[in-house]
């Protein structure tokens, strides 16, 4: 059995990304009125995350600001009058909800893709038993399917600097498919859903409820694909449209891949299935990523009950 603290502070994030709209609009709201994510045994912050950002409707202002919570900006009191608007919103977060300032055991950080990724939770470790079993949770409670996208990985140049790292605790509820700067009724309706779930997890936890041990399945990154290139480094090919859309779907080995602005098939020639994800998200075009390719996992989650002493 494994044991956890009891959750004192949660932190809601929305507009780490200012131009994913549903989770700005929550947190909006529940900044104006918090009694609708107050639960007895803790307390609950909703964060505007990126105020800048949100405020221009852009992703970021200078950098993406889900990429600055590294080690190096965790150790700064103050970065150089020169660093990036969001390494210095970085360092901000991190002294409010952080190591640096009150410690908040969990963190719920709100997201929209332009992937057809449906409900997905993301998570970081698969070691971390609190976290699996409130994923474990929302699977089974919310009412929706939830693919669950793993970044745990041993190669540091896929490591996620990400919010999830602030708290002792973390999950992203990255919802698509929604357009940048848009705002869905269907997509802002489900992500208060799988947040409200959150919190019911963590209050039953908190109550001394036992969680039993349970399996989760999970896709774990392996690397990044990105668009075939010409020799200026411009895009050659697109998503195929046999592809396209078709996040956590098996893509084997032969099964079209790119189409290339010749109409021409490009298919994948790995040598196992994988699962993409993140297919075609407009932002990632800058990083140079098609998809992530996953992994298929089932994880072993063991019981869990908060800690009395």
């Amino acid at each position: 059995m494994s044991t956890a603290r009891v959750v004192r502070r949660v932190a809601v994030f929305g507009g780490t990304h200012g131009n994913e709209m549903s989770g700005v609009y929550l947190v909006k709201r529940w900044l104006q009125n918090q009694e609708a994510i107050t639960r007895s045994s803790f307390l609950t912050v909703p964060c505007i995350a990126n105020p800048r950002a949100v405020e221009r409707c852009r992703r970021y202002i200078d950098v993406d600001l889900n990429r600055q919570f590294t080690q190096e900006h965790f150790s700064m009191d103050f970065p150089p009058s020169t660093a990036p608007y969001e390494v210095h919103r970085a360092v901000e977060l991190n002294k409010k909800f952080g190591a640096k300032g009150e410690a908040f055991d969990v963190i719920i950080d709100l997201h929209n893709t332009t992937s057809n990724m449906g409900n997905c939770l993301i998570i970081g470790s698969s070691m971390d038993s609190f976290t699996l079993q409130m994923v474990k949770y929302l699977v089974q409670r919310s009412g929706l399917v939830c693919p669950v996208f793993l970044t745990e990985n041993t190669v540091p140049q896929l490591e996620m600097a990400d919010s999830k790292r602030l708290g002792v605790h973390g999950i992203s509820l990255e919802l698509g498919a929604q357009p940048q700067g848009v705002l869905l009724a269907d997509i802002y309706l489900r992500h208060e859903r799988l947040v409200h779930t959150c919190l019911d997890f963590i209050h039953k936890f908190n109550q001394g409820e036992v969680f039993p041990p349970e399996t989760l399945e999970v896709y774990r990154i392996l690397h990044v694909v990105d668009y075939p290139r010409n020799n200026d480094n411009d895009l050659s090919a697109m998503v195929h449209p046999e592809l396209q859309d078709k996040d956590w779907h098996p893509l084997k080995p032969g099964d079209p891949m790119f189409l290339t602005l010749d109409g021409e098939t490009i298919k994948y020639e790995g040598d196992s299935t994988v699962y993409p994800a993140f297919i075609n998200e407009a932002a990632y075009y800058e990083k140079g990523i098609a998809f992530w390719a996953t992994q298929k996992e089932t994880l072993n989650v063991t019981e869990l009950q908060v800690k009395t002493k």
